[in-house]
């Protein structure tokens, strides 16, 4: 009887071994497994716009995944080098993520060189969450009804025309750059801090062209307040159908994809960034999110990070030879 008792003790002993062996623990013995508190989702933004968006959308599916809160916060300016920079010196220990974009993970090192605290060394790729177009829009009031409309009155305007931007440096101020370039018009660029007033001017004739993320602007072409001219990604939208690519009107030269996924600070055991890439994309391709992305005007992604850091150093070499040959500065 008593082998028999110290038999189930050691089998039990073991037992609880493999468990805690599916369950590695980092950072030390005493610290419980991961995640075992609530993760912070920062987003380097002001709420309300597209990083914004996805990010709740993301945060609402992965909380329910991971068992434990995911919280976004908005920590916004310097072209959302500030969030970036909170997530680059933050513990790597999978509870401080940063929501990305082109501009934090691609455009701002070169936008911002003499000031940017973090570089891309200090961040590692998780996934990249959803691609989304840039649209090209006019007031409903305007005489444009195509792209090639536009330009035509561009050229003929001895003062050019003015397009609308979240901000300068931003994924679409460098849209615009390249728009001039590839038409051969001038534009005046008119940065906003945020697409919100942007499109509040954009509608109201304020400026003659809103260059902006679609899922921001998507609510006001389909109530009729902007007319879209073109989409800047390689195929049409799904939620804009009838509109045509820059391609197609074209422009070849003024495709533009904006992306939003999510980074870590450098160091975070590769064990906790496959858990998160592995929990993005099943969360994504869920038929529930991925009905709310595409009403955005978005398609998910969720890729593997190896997937996505090649995207990032891509895109960090291409719009470096953007800002150097339009000669953008920050301000």
């Amino acid at each position: 009887m008593r082998d028999i008792t110290r038999r189930n003790a050691l089998g039990g002993a073991a037992l609880m071994g493999m468990g805690a062996g599916l369950l590695p623990r980092f950072g030390g013995a005493q610290e419980a497994p991961w995640p075992s508190r609530p993760v912070r989702l920062i987003v380097p933004f002001p709420a309300g716009g597209t990083t914004d968006l996805l990010a709740r959308i993301l945060a609402e599916r992965l909380q329910q995944r991971l068992g434990v809160p995911v919280v976004v916060e908005n920590r916004g300016g310097a072209g959302g080098s500030i969030g970036a920079d909170l997530v680059a010196k933050a513990t790597p220990d999978g509870y401080t993520l940063l929501m990305t974009t082109i501009g934090t993970a691609a455009i701002n090192y070169e936008l911002y060189k003499d000031s940017i605290a973090y570089k891309p060394r200090d961040l590692v790729a998780v996934s990249n969450v959803a691609n989304v177009p840039n649209v090209l829009a006019v007031p409903a009031s305007s005489p444009s009804r195509t792209l090639q409309d536009f330009i035509t009155r561009a050229k003929g305007n001895a003062g050019g025309a003015t397009y609308g931007s979240s901000g300068n440096g931003s994924s679409l101020h460098l849209t615009g750059e390249l728009l001039k370039s590839a038409a051969g018009i001038d534009m005046i660029h008119v940065p906003y801090r945020g697409s919100g007033p942007m499109l509040t001017d954009a509608i109201a004739g304020r400026v003659d062209l809103a260059i902006d993320n679609l899922p921001s602007s998507i609510g006001h072409i389909q109530d009729g307040r902007l007319r879209a001219l073109a989409v800047t990604s390689p195929q049409r939208s799904p939620s804009l159908p009838e509109v045509p690519t820059v391609r197609e009107a074209g422009l070849p030269g003024a495709e533009t994809v904006a992306w939003f996924g999510i980074q870590a600070p450098a160091g975070t055991p590769r064990p906790i960034i496959d858990r998160l890439a592995t929990e993005i994309h099943a969360a994504v391709t869920e038929p529930v999110t991925r009905a709310k992305i595409a009403d955005l005007g978005g398609e998910p992604v969720g890729d593997r990070p190896e997937e996505f850091q090649r995207l990032i150093d891509t895109e960090i070499t291409r719009w470096t030879e953007v800002i150097r040959s339009a000669k953008v500065r920050p301000d």
